[in-house]
């Protein structure tokens, strides 16, 4: 009789394995007892008088079945590197290291335990027992399936029998082909472009929710598709398995961007291709145009907000027309930030294209404009770096050649923050001197021995360095652009109603209190001249709009309240904030937050490595972005101020799926730390972690655990089981988008803390 475990298979598969080894070490160290050895054998490892694998006691899974035989049979490589071979190898030199030559029966009282100190409950499913909801359940407790097992394990479970040839055929060969990540990340592509605000924890509530509908031979051909669609996946991480030339570049243009952002739209697009609904050269141009938006939308200077949403969601636009005009018309409408022709020539003038994005995509963005020119030249961005021409930091060298070029009403220090971060003045270089900021003629001799031609030409002929300079090569750089990559169908682009301030709004209420920046600052981080920013500023409410000064540091004579009532004194406001003025009404210039240093407190540049996608992203924030809506996104960062306000600290996991520990305040001298919530951004929970309080001084009473869990009930959406008072019950993250219930929490949060001083008081 064969039974299909539900629960404990890789349990009983260690067990397994380890009495293989334990029955081998005694073949090898007691060969004059063969009894102990093949007794081992018989009764719990195979039955020798069975054929083929029925004389197994345990089948695993057909991945590990070729390895599992070579250790029940004690054949040659059953110490591979695979995972059975590895834990069979451990189990080996365990036993070598626990045999005491001094101890005669120290291994025969392993194998003691192993048989007889182990105990099993067995639970037979009778054929009226809803085994998906078993299992569920049983995986709901310890450490959890991820999402795909359990995907894998409800689609088996319901073939049955008929698993064995299926997983052959199909599960098999895909699990090969992928890595573990994305044999998990495959169900989460396949649902998100129908359901682009699926968060990765519902992966198999939904997929669950869609198969149960399905009959079983239904069930077999999504098995198969699932198993196409690992095709196109495995194509996407490596497009030199691509046979099309154009779409292969596209391809590799893409996964270079190492965005996950764009993958499911990719895989649909493949999916489309071997499904015979588009051809290879409409793929091609599709794949061009999504290549096309995320470039033109980046060195239009816009931030990677909403990017996660506009892509998924163009999956669910394709139809029977051709894709490519599909995505092309898509991306064309609406506030998708599509940069025209025209937007592009005036960003690349005017934008810090060094202060937006990643810095590996900017770099890609340079190196793909430079192999435009000259394709037979190799860039490897890992080793290259960014460097600016007319150097960051100015030298009275290089304030001369910025000074003789200004304008009446212009400042050097002006020009200087207009133009230096803008791409015409960057390229890519082998190196990262420490003297960048070297005369022009020296840097120009190292741009000419540089590998980096491509990129250089413009700056190899130039006489001298000035805006002039960059500004002719920042045309240069708009003409490959525009050549590059195509831009929007501008027949259905909606007309631009004027300059978005949106970006200046958010850095003004970014500033802190005590800190100042200038107009000159504020305009260069934006891409325009301080007076129209200033006009501007000048008509709208704009809290913090008192900490923009001119660039010497002083209040602007022009500046007043929006409120004609409010006859406060500026300084008087800036000065009660903590920002000292000097007897003749100049701003502190430590105090002063330059370009570069808005644009890290908007976290426009962003860190190597990160991303806001949620599978390439490892941060919290990352992973927050793209599994919510910007509203949660906002409630998160206001609890995580609040929290600090507070005297309060977060940490971060490094899981897969990240968290964040909110820690309270506490003593110097205390030993032990309190946290209330554990959030979860992919999952959308926060919980609230009574199993941890519960060991915790002062709450070790369940009495005040109580009254914080009554306090938090009091929050709408929050609704904990009294049950629950020792374990880790959750409410849903979307609770804090609610202002009232925000708030709510807020106060239940400097309760907690209240609690916790004076519990450490108590202990002192």
């Amino acid at each position: 009789m064969e039974f299909l475990v539900v629960d404990g298979q890789q349990r009983l598969t260690t067990l397994s394995i380890l009495l293989c080894a334990l029955r081998d070490y005694l073949r090898a160290h007691q060969p004059d007892q063969p009894m102990l050895a093949e007794s081992l054998h018989e009764q719990y490892v195979a039955d020798r008088f069975k054929p083929g694998d029925a004389r197994l006691k345990l089948l695993p899974t057909q991945a590990d079945r070729d390895d599992f035989r070579a250790v029940v049979d004690g054949a040659v490589g059953a110490d591979s590197t695979s995972g059975v071979g590895n834990a069979y190898s451990f189990f080996r030199r365990a036993l070598e290291a626990a045999d005491d030559p001094e101890d005669l029966h120290d291994i025969e009282r392993i194998r003691e335990a192993v048989l007889g100190g182990l105990s099993f409950v067995s639970i037979t499913a009778r054929d009226d027992d809803n085994v998906y909801r078993i299992f569920e359940s049983l995986n709901n407790t310890g450490l959890r399936l991820t999402q795909g097992d359990l995907v894998r394990n409800y689609l088996f479970m319901r073939l049955g029998s008929r698993g064995e040839s299926v997983y052959s055929s199909w599960w098999l060969p895909m699990q090969r082909r992928l890595s573990v990540n994305d044999l998990e990340l495959i169900f989460w592509l396949d649902a998100v472009a129908d359901a682009p605000l699926l968060k990765q924890g519902d992966i198999y509530s939904y997929q669950q929710a869609r198969l149960s509908k399905m009959y079983d031979e239904q069930i077999v051909s999504e098995i198969e598709r699932f198993g196409r669609l690992s095709e196109h996946l495995a194509v996407i991480r490596d497009p030199s398995m691509e046979p099309d030339a154009e779409v292969r570049g596209h391809l590799t243009h893409l996964a270079e961007w190492a965005s996950a952002t764009t993958v499911p739209l990719t895989l649909r697009l493949l999916s489309r291709r071997a499904d015979g609904l588009s051809t290879t050269e409409e793929v091609a141009r599709a794949l061009a145009a999504i290549e096309s938006y995320i470039v033109r939308r980046t060195l239009g200077g816009r931030t990677s907000q909403s990017l996660n949403r506009t892509i998924l969601q163009a999956c669910g636009e394709l139809d029977e027309r051709p894709a490519d005009q599909v995505l092309l018309d898509y991306f064309s409408t609406g506030r998708k930030y599509f940069s025209t022709d025209e937007q592009i020539r005036d960003a690349v003038r005017t934008q810090p294209f060094y202060l937006r994005g990643l810095k590996s995509q900017q770099k890609l963005i340079l190196k793909w404009i430079g192999q435009s020119i000259n394709p037979k030249e190799e860039v490897d961005v890992e080793k290259a770096t960014i460097e600016h021409i007319l150097p960051q930091t100015l030298t009275p060298e290089w304030s001369d050649v910025l000074g003789a070029e200004i304008e009446p009403q212009e400042t050097i220090e002006l020009v200087h923050e207009q133009v230096v971060h803008s791409v015409g003045n960057l390229t890519l270089t082998g190196y990262n001197s420490e003297l960048s900021n070297r005369p022009f003629p020296s840097k120009q001799e190292d741009f000419r021995r540089s590998s980096f031609t491509a990129l250089n030409r413009l700056v190899l002929d130039a006489p001298t360095w000035g805006r002039e300079q960059i500004l002719a090569r920042s045309d240069w750089f708009a003409d490959h652009i525009i050549a590059q990559w195509m831009g929007p169908n501008e027949r259905i682009t909606a007309a631009d109603s004027g300059r978005d301030w949106s970006l200046a709004h958010q850095a003004i209420m970014a500033i802190p209190a005590g800190r100042w920046t200038s107009y000159g600052d504020l305009a260069a981080l934006i891409g325009t001249h301080p007076v129209p920013l200033g006009v501007h500023l000048g008509s709208v409410e704009i809290p913090g709009a008192h900490r923009v000064l001119q660039g010497t540091g002083t209040i602007s004579p022009g500046f007043r309240w929006i409120d004609p009532t409010d006859d406060s004194d500026p300084r008087d406001v800036l000065e009660a904030e903590g920002l000292s003025f000097s007897l003749n009404g100049v701003a502190d210039e430590a105090a002063r937050l330059t370009t570069a240093q808005l644009a890290a407190l908007l976290n426009l540049t962003g860190d190597e490595g990160s991303d806001v996608d949620p599978v390439a992203d490892g941060t919290f924030f990352g992973q927050l972005a793209s599994s919510n809506p910007p509203a949660t996104v906002g409630a998160v960062d206001k609890l995580f101020r609040a929290w600090k306000e507070m005297g309060g600290s977060v940490e971060y996991g490094s899981a897969r799926e990240s968290s964040a520990f909110m820690v309270a305040p506490r003593r110097a001298d205390a030993n032990i730390s309190h946290w209330p919530f554990a959030i979860y951004p992919i999952s959308g929970s926060v919980e609230v972690v009574f199993q941890h309080l519960k060991t915790r001084p002062p709450f070790d009473d369940v009495a005040l655990r109580n009254e914080f869990r009554n306090r938090l009930n009091a929050v709408p959406g929050v609704d904990l089981s009294a049950d629950r008072i020792d374990k880790r019950p959750s409410f849903p993250i979307e609770t804090l988008t609610s202002a009232a219930s925000l708030t709510m929490v807020v106060d239940t949060l400097r309760w907690f803390v209240d609690a916790v001083r004076r519990g450490q008081w108590a202990l002192a």
